[in-house]
């Protein structure tokens, strides 16, 4: 302090006469004086520096902690009432169509009918004109008329000359040239009825009817157009109620269809089969098979299978393209997983349970089709066990998990 006596610590005054003895050169007694100080100082920070090292590590070394369990979110095994199906792509055909062809010559003379419209049985729809084969008719009509005339004179100058060959006013020669004129108007007769059979058919043709019932589509000509045999297709008739869709099956699918079956009773009626329309929704109406092709194609190895389906209101068309879905009459109880929990290894399929002890485990799964987001499986778990659908990478077989429920879309958690 100011105008005091300064008190100095003894490590500064040491400190000092360090300094001041290492700033000059020791000659004499003074350098066993400073190599004393040096050797002092020394012990001191030796001392000093053990003293902090022995504050810091003053308690035991801590021990390592073990990491937590992986989190992974697992879902319970459900069994659920489902049909087994298998999809393919078919085509739907018509049960009647009829192309409607002129089967006599001549000018369109109507056409009775509206394009797109339903048809019955017998209905006029083309009429050709008929004048002209009405008048045949009528020619063979006369001419069937003089042939019974005839065959009615040849039998009255047979029976005449029957008679007198009795009492011997004829010769028998003339008899005989009688019997065979009387059988060649016969055969006049029988010829003119078979002309005229034919003209009245003619005229028949100039009306063309539907011969089945259905829908009849475009008029590939108009009145006025003079058609015959080889004028090809006027308009076509389908119909449509019920209708037929057609898919062709490969030998492996079929033979595994067939085990199948026989598996459940061996009855074809157990399977149903739908369609799906072009807007991925399924046809309200399903069908049943009632045919399997007796061949197969050759260059597909595959087989072409027929189904019959309602078509009440017209919403299958001939020819158009459609899914087909071939799925089980009856459901079934079977246990589904998500796609997601499935892993697949050399050896197959398999997935990560937790088993009770907390711990993931792996099981060996055979599989069924998959039915939307979901998997069936036909061996290998049991309901209600917990299949590990995510953080399945960070899992070991053997190694304790801890285990989230499933997050709902909606952003709930599964109970």
């Amino acid at each position: 302090m100011s105008g005091g006596t300064q008190v100095q610590h003894p490590l500064g005054a040491q400190m000092e006469k360090m300094q001041g003895v290492t700033g000059a050169v020791a000659t004499g007694p003074d350098r066993h004086a400073v190599a004393s100080c040096r050797s002092r100082w020394s012990r001191f920070w030796l001392v000093l520096t053990l003293a902090m090292l022995a504050g810091c590590d003053g308690g035991p070394p801590p021990q390592a902690t073990a990491p937590p369990p992986p989190s992974v979110v697992a879902v319970a095994a459900t069994m659920r009432p489902i049909r087994e199906e298998a999809q393919f792509v078919g085509r739907v055909a018509a049960i009647e169509r009829v192309e409607l062809r002129a089967r006599v010559e001549g000018f369109l003379q109507e056409r009775l009918f509206t394009e797109g419209q339903p048809v019955a049985v017998g209905d006029v729809l083309f009429r050709i004109e008929p004048d002209r084969y009405a008048a045949v008719v009528a020619q063979r009509e006369a001419d069937l008329e003089k042939a019974k005339a005839d065959a009615q004179n040849a039998d009255a100058q047979l029976a005449r000359a029957l008679e007198l060959v009795a009492k011997n006013n004829i010769a028998q020669a003339r008899v005989d040239e009688l019997e065979a004129a009387a059988l060649v108007a016969k055969a006049s007769v029988a010829q003119a009825e078979a002309a005229l059979g034919a003209a009245q058919l003619d005229l028949d043709y100039t009306r063309i009817r539907a011969p089945v019932a259905g829908r009849i589509g475009l008029s590939e000509y108009t009145v006025g157009n003079l058609v015959g045999p080889s004028s090809g297709v006027l308009a076509t008739i389908v119909s449509r109620d019920p209708i037929h869709v057609e898919f062709p099956v490969t030998q492996r699918e079929l033979l595994e269809a067939r085990r199948a079956i026989a598996a459940k009773g061996g009855d074809p009626n157990r399977i149903r089969v739908r369609a799906r329309l072009p807007d991925d929704s399924l046809y309200e109406q399903p069908g049943h098979l009632d045919f399997v092709d007796v061949t197969t194609n050759q260059s597909t190895d595959s087989v072409t299978l027929r189904a019959e389906l309602p078509n009440p209101n017209g919403l299958l068309v001939d020819g158009q393209y459609v899914g087909i879905v071939v799925e089980a009459a009856e459901a079934e109880e079977a246990i589904l997983i998500p796609q997601s929990a499935l892993q697949v290894d050399q050896q197959g399929t398999f997935v990560l349970v937790v088993d009770a002890d907390g711990k993931a485990q792996t099981r060996r799964i055979e599989t069924g089709p998959d039915l939307g987001a979901d998997t069936l499986v036909r061996s290998g778990l049991r309901e209600g066990e917990l299949v590990i659908t995510e953080g399945v990478q960070k899992v070991r077989p053997g190694q304790p998990v801890a285990v989230a429920p499933a997050r709902q879309p909606g952003g709930g958690a599964t109970p």
